[in-house]
Formats: structure tokens, sequence, C-alpha cells
């Protein structure tokens, strides 16, 4: 009993300090990496804090988004007051009246009244047009998705489309439509349909062949897979076809003004007007409020699409 109980009492004081150092330092470590791996940065309130990465990025990218476009800005101004005060002689500053000029002359000058109104009849004239000419160029790459001969048949038009000179077209157009607001109307949808056909073709022959293998698998008809499938599959590429489409949307607008001056005159109308008077600000005035129109469409059509596939795609 003595020898048995020796050894035993012995060996306990000798391996109990060896345990127990090496069971602390063993479990304190993993404890020390956890937590520096969870809270490393610590924060006043004990929660985690961003990295400096995210935390670089959440600041640099609003700003940038301001402040570059700004800087641009600035910098456009400086070089056109310095066309029009140092290039330019007194006698000629007609040809580039300073920005300031343009403003309190053309914006709010005298003849601002009748411009907002062209503006307005502007955007009435490229709303219709983007709106028809997204309606057919859906349509018309949801025929030519459906078959590989249907791309084949119909795709060259559309390129021919693109290709034609509206200046050839402008008598028929006339003898068509008149030469009023219908015929400005067909030149908005001549001059934007084919980014919307190319676009949203694009995005209809774009769909993941592994999609198309798990539809397969339930045999479902061409509408739903049109439906559930390759419509959802092709809505970025169609908002970048209506951005696109847009702004060409405004200069087709602009352009049917042009040539087709019945009715309520749009910018174009006034455009042509202050140049054959030689009303430098007015004119200055109109190219800056139909460039401003342009950007606000794109800039509308690519908030609508972040909010409609932003949650999907990504923003």
């Amino acid at each position: 009993m003595s020898v048995s109980t020796g050894p035993t009492t012995e060996s306990t004081p000798e391996t109990t300090p060896e345990t127990t150092p090496g069971s602390v330092t063993n479990t304190s470590a993993p404890a020390q990496s956890s937590t520096g791996a969870g809270t490393s940065p610590a924060t006043g309130n004990g929660g985690p804090a961003p990295s400096p990465t995210t935390r670089r990025r959440s600041l640099n990218i609003p700003y940038a988004s301001v402040l570059l476009p700004l800087a641009v800005l600035a910098v456009i101004v400086g070089i056109w007051y310095l066309v029009s005060y140092v290039l330019l002689d007194e006698s000629r500053r007609f040809l580039m009246p300073p920005p300031h000029q343009v403003v309190t002359e053309g914006l709010f000058g005298p003849n601002a009244g009748e411009m907002w109104e062209a503006l307005w009849q502007t955007t009435r004239i490229a709303a219709t047009g983007l709106l028809i000419a997204a309606v057919i160029g859906v349509v018309w790459a949801i025929v030519m998705a459906q078959s590989k001969r249907a791309e084949t048949a119909l795709f060259p038009y559309a390129v021919i489309l693109q290709c034609i000179p509206v200046l050839a077209l402008v008598p028929l157009i006339g003898f068509w439509f008149g030469f009023g607001f219908s015929a400005r109307v067909f030149v908005c949808v001549l001059i934007s349909l084919f980014p919307m056909v190319s676009n949203t073709l694009f995005g209809l022959q774009s769909v993941n062949p592994g999609m198309r293998d798990l539809f397969a698998l339930h045999h479902p008809s061409r509408l739903t897979v049109l439906r559930k499938l390759e419509l959802p599959a092709a809505m970025p590429s169609i908002f970048v076809g209506l951005r696109t489409s847009g702004g060409l949307a405004v200069v087709g607008a602009i352009v049917g003004d042009f040539f087709f001056k019945q009715g309520t005159p749009g910018i174009g109308v006034l455009l042509d007007n202050y140049r054959s008077r030689l009303q430098s600000p007015d004119l200055f005035a109109a190219i800056i409020l139909a460039s401003l129109l342009g950007v606000v469409v794109f800039l509308v059509f690519g908030w609508i699409g972040n909010r409609v596939v932003g949650r999907w795609y990504g923003k």
C-alpha cells in the first residue's frame, strides 16, 4: 500500500504544474488570436471597427463622384474665360461670350421664358420617341432571340436603319408625317432604335447556360423561359440601352427641330434662330440646356436601373 501510494502522490505534484501552464498557454493563445481577429481595432463601445480600406472607400467614393466633376467643370470654365478675355479681341468677343454673360443674358435674360418652353417641348418629343423606340427595340430583339434564323434575317435591317442618314429621309418623312410633332418623333425613333435592339439582344443571349439547362429539366414553354429567365437576365443590358437611347433621343429631337419647324418650337428651332441672329449668349444657353437634358436622362435611367436590378447584380 505504501509503495503504490508513494509514486502516485509524488507524480501528482509533478504533473499538475506541467499540465496547468501548458493548458493555460494553449487556451490563452487561441483566445488572444480570436479576439484579435474579431475585434483587432478596438473601439470605445466594444464593437468591431471597420477596416481602413472599407472606411477609405466609404469616404472617398461619394466625395470623388461630386468633387471630380466639379473640378473638371472649374477647369472648363477657366479655359472659357481665358478664350473670351485673352485669346479673343473685344470686337470678336461676341463669338464666345464669358460664362457669366451666358448665365445672366441667356438663362435669366428676356428670352429665358421661350427657352424653357422649348426645353419642355424637346423633352416631350424625346420621351415619346424613346418610349416608341424602347417598345419596338425590345420586341424586335425578343423575336431575334428565339432562333438563329430570325436573327440572321432581321438584324441586318437594324444595322441599315442605324446607317441611313436622316438628312436623306427628310423629304420622305415630311410627306409621310408632316412637318410638326410626328415628324420629330419619327426622327427620335430612327436615331435611338438601334441601341435598344442591340443591347436587348445581347442581354437575352447572355443567359447562363447552366440556368438554361436547369429550366430545360422542367420542359417549360418558350413564353415561360422568356418571362422567368431571359428577360430578368437581360434587364441590365436593357437599362444600358435605355441610357444610350435616351441621350440619342434628345439629339434626335434637336435634329428634328432643324428640319421640321411647324408647331411649337423646340430647342433646335431656337438654336437655329439664335445662330442666324448672332445672339451668342442665348445660343450658348440653349446648348447648355440641351446638354443638361441629356445628362439628366442618362442619370435618371442609371438610377432606375440600380433600383430595379441593383440588388441582384450589384450597384
